[in-house]
């Protein structure tokens, strides 16, 4: 593992960019870019409608490792090249940007008021690969919908028996148990996630850490203890959902979290604006967000 990317993942200011949206999600993120069903005939050209823009805000004057600390990649991405490079050698060997790798397959039927992750079949050889571009660690992403304690606890339970394999293949997992914002249940399903999260961690080896991508929770600070605990390397902050101006305002007010954030950092950028207009707006954007993140 690279210490130069530990370090920086470790110690300094700023967020993580997600730009790892996948089939499910992408032709709604290629909607609020302004490309409709229009713009692609088919699967390949949406997903290479949807690699454009992301090599269009990789390539941006404003996104550089500056104040960007990470960004996370579908696995697509990480195949294909930016300027000539791999899209995760790129992030790092020009932008100083560390990479990350979206591994999971999607989520499972709702069950105990919760989705968790489908199988993933094959991940080792795909921890390999990421591994042979340069990347240093990965996301997986499971949801919760109602505050109840045998679904926290299975899907808790899941993630972090993925993470110790991704642990054991040298890389930085981030486990990102969601909690839906629309949850009637919200604040008490984040109490239960923050104990089960707490059992898991206490239980890790030492020298072993995992960073957490959680969503806002309904009380500032509520994961004060998490961001303290040793074996947590970073909690990074979802927006889900939130607009960018609400899921700023909220993480503001959470002490040493720092945002990771997909559809708000992409807010106002369109396919049809001038390179001078997207490059403005992305700016703001990054700026805003880099500002929330280091509360």
């Amino acid at each position: 593992m690279s210490h130069d990317k530990l370090e920086k993942m470790r110690t300094a200011h700023g967020f993580v960019a997600a730009l790892d949206q996948s089939g499910g999600s992408t032709p709604k993120a290629l909607r609020l870019y302004g490309l409709d069903e229009t713009a692609y005939r088919d699967e390949a050209q949406m997903f290479d409608r949807i690699h454009e823009m992301r090599s269009r805000i990789m390539r941006s004057p404003a996104f550089t490792g500056e104040r960007i600390l990470g960004a996370i990649l579908f696995e697509q991405t990480m195949d294909r090249d930016v300027d000539g490079k791999g899209a995760a050698e790129y992030l790092w060997e020009v932008k100083g940007v560390v990479p990350f790798l979206k591994v999971d397959k999607g989520l499972a039927d709702e069950a105990d008021g919760v989705r968790c992750m489908k199988p993933i079949p094959d991940l080792d050889a795909l921890l390999d690969r990421a591994k042979s571009h340069g990347v240093f660690g990965t996301k997986m992403r499971s949801v919760i919908q109602v505050a109840d304690r045998a679904g926290v606890d299975a899907l808790v339970a899941q993630q972090f028996e993925l993470a110790g394999q991704i642990l054991d293949a040298g890389l930085v997992p981030i486990v990102e148990p969601e909690v839906d914002i629309h949850s009637p249940s919200k604040g008490e399903a984040e109490v239960l996630l923050a104990a089960a999260l707490h059992r898991h961690l206490d239980a890790l080896p030492e020298g072993r850490a995992v960073m957490l991508k959680l969503t806002l929770p309904d009380v500032d600070d509520f994961y004060a203890d998490l961001v303290a605990h040793p074996h947590v390397l970073r909690v990074v902050a979802l927006s889900g959902g939130y607009t960018r101006d609400d899921a700023n305002a909220r993480l503001a007010r959470n002490h040493g979290v720092v945002a990771s954030f997909s559809r708000a950092l992409t807010e106002g950028l369109t396919a049809q604006q001038t390179q001078e207009e997207f490059d403005a707006m992305l700016e703001a954007s990054i700026a805003s967000i880099y500002a929330a993140s280091v509360t």
